[in-house]
């Protein structure tokens, strides 16, 4: 086999649709999730209703904006030492300090509210020029010292909290552990198996995670109302050690609410397999969790995932450049219920590779060589 056919053999086929499956009418649907794992979902509730955001007020601030944290942040001190400044000012002129200045001040050199603004923003962040101080003889000047110092802390504890929660937000670490941009119909061991691929861009070894697939389906009723219905799926090794990227796989068979679509069904049905993998991050122990989903126009039929490990002297080597790509296998173009049950053989080379100039890529035709179907079918490793 010469160099120059081997080279034609493998696909990019990232952004591939098969037979036409119509992107038009899956841009118009509502999806369920969107690629990204967020939920198109939107809470109505009646107006001026906060108690669910004040009840959980934490999780509150961890969940809003850097931009508005930042700004919660500035005016939770401000505002302190606003209100504090004001409480000494007001004890400055209940004791005579403001117009008499031969008067001993409860606060040495507070004289107006500027004086008191600045003693306030020194005591509270600890500054201390000495400058101002307080006097021993007035009580109520050092009760609302000892508030504020209580307070400060008590501030401080809750903003560094809130900041730190954020910086290590599971979401972040999300982010960095991604399944491919496409599900593939393949054999393995003689059996039709949908399966796709999932990875950890960051290169942390994650020595602990679920995998899990549910079947959504949602139809909307003539009274306006949604119906929506879940399906699990059975999936080889649940558990994962994701050293490597690792694909997972859902056989079709008897039980399986993909058993009986074939390719044509697949293209005509509307359904969403909406994927997950749990895990606890390995340097902050945190638990974390990524998902994404997949519609009938993200399954490339006949197709399986290019080899992204390879063998080397001292370590294994990790190509993330073919996490996403795919390459041609011969499938026969049958539901896994009709393949089972004998009704029509494996398909031939020739047969198989009349359907392969239906492919539609980007818009426009990807041109595929009919006698490259035999090589295609010498390097698959199924």
């Amino acid at each position: 086999m010469n160099t120059e056919r081997a080279d034609q053999v493998v696909i990019d086929t990232n952004y591939t649709t098969i037979h036409t499956i119509g992107k038009q009418k899956e841009s118009r649907r509502m999806r369920y999730m969107q690629k990204d794992g967020s939920f198109p979902v939107l809470f109505q509730k009646p107006p001026g209703d906060w108690s669910p955001y004040m009840v959980d007020i934490f999780t509150t601030l961890v969940e809003i904006r850097w931009r508005v944290m930042f700004l919660i942040f500035s005016l939770s001190y401000i505002l302190s030492w606003l209100f504090f400044g004001l409480t000494y000012w007001l004890i400055a002129y209940v004791h005579g300090d403001i117009d008499d200045v031969t008067n001993k001040a409860c606060v040495e050199n507070v004289r107006n509210f500027a004086g008191a603004f600045l003693y306030s923003m020194e005591t509270q962040a600890t500054i201390g020029y000495g400058f101002r101080g307080m006097n021993e003889d007035c009580i109520v000047a050092i009760s609302v010292l000892t508030v504020q110092s209580v307070f400060s802390c008590l501030l401080d504890t809750i903003i560094i909290g809130i900041v730190v929660a954020k910086m290590a937000s599971a979401r972040k670490r999300a982010q960095t552990v991604g399944f491919s941009r496409c599900a593939v119909v393949n054999l393995r061991d003689g059996v039709l198996c949908l399966s796709w691929r999932l990875g950890d861009f960051r290169g942390n070894h994650i020595l602990e995670g679920v995998a899990r697939a549910q079947l959504v389906r949602f139809v909307k009723q003539p009274q306006g109302s949604v119906v929506i219905s879940y399906h699990d799926l059975d999936i080889q090794n649940r558990e994962i050690v994701l050293a490597t990227p690792a694909t997972i796989i859902h056989k079709l068979e008897p039980g399986s609410p993909l058993y009986s679509l074939g390719l044509d069904d697949l293209q005509q049905d509307s359904f969403e397999l909406v994927v997950s993998f749990t895990y606890t991050g390995d340097s902050t122990g945190m638990l974390h969790q990524t998902r994404t989903c997949y519609t009938p126009a993200d399954i490339r039929w006949g197709q399986r995932f290019q080899d992204t490990l390879k063998l080397g002297k001292k370590h294994f080597r990790v190509d993330y450049a073919l996490f996403n790509e795919t390459m041609w296998v011969p499938v026969p173009l049958l539901s896994a219920e009709q393949y089972d049950r004998g009704r029509h053989p494996l398909e031939r080379s020739q047969s198989y590779s009349a359907h392969l100039p239906s492919v539609k890529r980007n818009g426009g035709s990807c041109a595929v060589t009919p006698d490259m179907t035999t090589e295609v079918m010498q390097q698959a490793s199924l």
